[in-house]
């Protein structure tokens, strides 16, 4: 997505980067309100309704309505499944990763730079027994996609999914490193989160190599989903149009109903 401005802008982030620096003036610790937003518990399969620690440094996690309309968008491809691995990039407390093994994915690859996220990964691993399907590294999600041998990292994945602190990253160059690394394989989806503030990202990216199959609006939250170099495999037919216009997700859609009741 280099050359698009509005990718290379940047909004509000979770309050972490990728090298794993304070900004000044961030706010150390968990106050009330922090707490409640990082209540986490996985949304649906085989560790449904468990909860979920949270590191102790502010983090704006995906929310789970947000996960759970995530799941549903990537179920029709089948790649949540026993022989599939995933791999989730920036994973603070781990509940993306998470998610895809109580669905049924057979392993996840996490990845954060901060000691404190990936020490709390390890630990909601364990708590779940979930520890032998998981993979913690700690390293920039940067150096990773470019150079995945360095962390012992030798095969692709079907699933990944990138969720940055919005404000710390240029997607650009992220989507830049993200399509040309080793680890996507054909037909491997990839689920990127960003802002509504970036404005829109495209159908096609990387001389066609990722084509866009989704791109749904939830509150403030973006999910893009891209299939990298598709076969015509998987059995999903692309939105373009939602790549032109922002659609509201229905699960956002079932939250607002909700709230009005």
């Amino acid at each position: 997505m280099r050359g698009s401005a509005p990718i290379n802008g940047r909004g509000r982030g979770r309050g972490r980067d990728d090298r794993g620096g304070d900004h000044a003036g961030r706010q150390q610790g968990k106050s009330e309100q922090v707490r409640e937003l990082q209540r986490l518990y996985v949304t649906g399969g085989a560790y449904r309704g468990r909860r979920l620690e949270t590191p102790d440094i502010y983090l704006r996690p995906m929310m789970s309505r947000v996960r759970e309309a995530m799941f549903s968008m990537i179920q029709p491809a089948g790649v949540v499944r026993d022989s599939a691995s995933a791999l989730d990039l920036f994973a603070g407390s781990g509940a993306v990763g998470i998610e895809s093994l109580s669905r049924g994915m057979g392993s996840t690859t996490f990845v954060d730079f901060s000691p404190v996220c990936t020490a709390t990964i390890r630990k909601n691993c364990d708590a779940l027994g979930a520890t032998s399907r998981a993979r913690v590294v700690q390293g920039s999600v940067d150096d990773v996609l470019v150079s995945p041998q360095s962390f012992g990292l030798e095969r692709p994945y079907e699933l990944v999914t990138m969720t940055p602190p919005y404000e710390e990253v240029v997607y650009a160059d992220l989507m830049d490193k993200l399509a040309s690394s080793p680890l996507l394989d054909e037909d491997t989806l990839v689920v990127v989160e960003y802002p509504v503030e970036l404005g829109i990202f495209p159908p096609v990216y990387a001389d066609g190599r990722l084509v866009g199959l989704r791109n749904r609006k939830y509150g403030r939250t973006v999910l893009a989903l891209y299939v990298n170099r598709p076969s015509g495999r998987l059995d999903m037919t692309p939105f373009t149009e939602e790549f032109v216009s922002l659609k509201t997700g229905k699960g956002a859609k079932l939250a607002q109903r909700k709230a009005k009741l």
